[in-house]
């Protein structure tokens, strides 16, 4: 996925913000208009909005003689194939996940474990939706089991021991 610069992000923001999921999109102009606080020609934006296009970011569409553009996926989608491909940067995937999940916070742990749960089918008997076999839970299923390089098997961690931050 391709990492965003300060002005795309801004523009892609606008899409994110500005574009239901329904809408036939937006125009240069109003991109540009919602842009408050920067001083950009239309020309600045067209040129952004015709990259994007071509990273694969927006989808656009004719109308008369003027381009609608629409995100070609959504911020939260966008934000997840970027996590993705940072654990794709070398290394063990294994270690920087647990790593990652010890850093989270309690309801973003919770969150986790609800998604796992309902994406893995792991709620049944003896389980609850939010004990879901990942990280914290102690358990997984077979041959799922995260091992950290250091500190043992995901979730796990000897008495006493704090997460790292």
């Amino acid at each position: 996925m391709t990492r965003l610069g300060d002005l795309e992000r801004a523009v892609m923001d606008v899409l994110w913000d500005v574009v239901p999921g329904t809408s036939d999109g937006v125009t240069v102009r109003e991109v540009a208009d919602a842009l408050d606080g920067r001083e950009l020609a239309y020309t600045t934006v067209m040129t952004v909005l015709d990259r994007l296009a071509g990273k694969g970011m927006v989808q656009r569409e004719r109308e008369g003689r003027a381009w609608r553009y629409r995100p070609a996926a959504s911020r939260e989608a966008h934000i997840a194939q970027l996590m993705l491909d940072a654990l794709d940067l070398g290394g063990s995937r294994d270690a920087a996940l647990v790593r990652f999940a010890r850093s989270v916070t309690g309801t973003e742990a919770e969150v986790l474990r609800a998604a796992l749960g309902s994406e893995a089918g792991l709620t049944g008997p003896g389980t609850t939706a939010g004990d879901t076999g990942a990280v914290g839970s102690g358990r997984a299923e077979p041959g799922a089991e995260l091992t950290d390089r250091v500190g043992g098997p995901a979730g796990r961690r000897p008495a006493g021991e704090a997460a790292e931050r």
